[in-house]
Parts: C-alpha cells; sequence; structure tokens
C-alpha cells in the first residue's frame, strides 16, 4: 500500500526545537522573577535582559517555520502568531525600559511617561499570551481537519 504524506508545517530540527523550548523558558523565568520580585531588587535589571532573549528564542524559530499547504485559515492564523511573536519581543522591550527607564527624557515629564510607557509589559504580554493560546489551538486543530489521523490494516 503507497502511502502519500502531505507536508502540511515544516518541521523544525532539534537544535530550534531545543532553543524554542529554552527561549520559552527563559520567558517565564524572566517575567516570573521581574513581576512578583523574588529576587533582589538590584537583579531586576538583569532578569528582564533574560526575558527579552527567551522571547527572542522563543518567537524567531516560530516565525521562521513556513506553511506549505494552501489553507488560508492556517495561513491566516500563523499571520496573527506571527504578531503574537512580535508582541512578546514588545513585551521584552518595554520590560528592559521599565527596569532603566530609558525613554522617560523622551517625554516633558514624568507623569505622562508613566502614563503611556512605564510598566506596559504586562498588558503587551497578557494579548501576546492570549493571541499565542488561541492560534496554537486553532492551528493544530486545522491541522487536523486536513489530514485526520489513518488507521493501521492488519496487513501493514
Amino acid at each position: 500500500m503507497i502511502m502519500i504524506k502531505i507536508k502540511m508545517m515544516e518541521r523544525r530540527s532539534k537544535g530550534k526545537d531545543i532553543i524554542f523550548l529554552a527561549g520559552g523558558v527563559l520567558m517565564v523565568i524572566g517575567a516570573g522573577c521581574f513581576a512578583f520580585g523574588f529576587i533582589h531588587p538590584s537583579l531586576l535589571k538583569t532578569v528582564c535582559w533574560i526575558y527579552l532573549l527567551g522571547s527572542l528564542m522563543f518567537s524567531i524559530p516560530q516565525i521562521m517555520q513556513s506553511y506549505e499547504n494552501r489553507s488560508l485559515t492556517v495561513r491566516r492564523l500563523k499571520k496573527i502568531q506571527c504578531f503574537s511573536d512580535i508582541c512578546f519581543v514588545l513585551a521584552g522591550i518595554s520590560m528592559v525600559d521599565t527596569a532603566y527607564q530609558l525613554l522617560e527624557p523622551l517625554f516633558v515629564n514624568e507623569e505622562t511617561y508613566i502614563t503611556f510607557i512605564y510598566n506596559k509589559w504586562v498588558a503587551i504580554l497578557l494579548i501576546a499570551a492570549l493571541i499565542e493560546l488561541y492560534t496554537t489551538h486553532r492551528i493544530s486543530h486545522e491541522l487536523a481537519k486536513e489530514n485526520p489521523p489513518q488507521k493501521k490494516s492488519p496487513v501493514d
């Protein structure tokens, strides 16, 4: 029996998978330690960089993964997922700014800076996480619909 396999999503290499998973772990460690202050306050300036590095390690392999089928739904979901990856990186940049207050000189006064920039990484991260959760679930559901699991025959 000849089986034709359709390549739906390009499979990442083991190295990219390790980078992807390590990035996710660094994101959780960085965001958790920064948000809850589990470590000494002087080390918060280091933890924000850990989150930013993790978000880059998580996002880049995911953005580089291509979809080779013609389903408009999955292509649309991949574009939305790329937006969430960009939001993860923006949350990291915002976290670095919260620690170092790099953008504060660009504002007229401190109140305006705090209103628009300071500590907004939380909202960006929440939006990115919700979008990522939704797109991951929907992509796997759509791919399962396109290629349902095949039953093995007793001859195989």
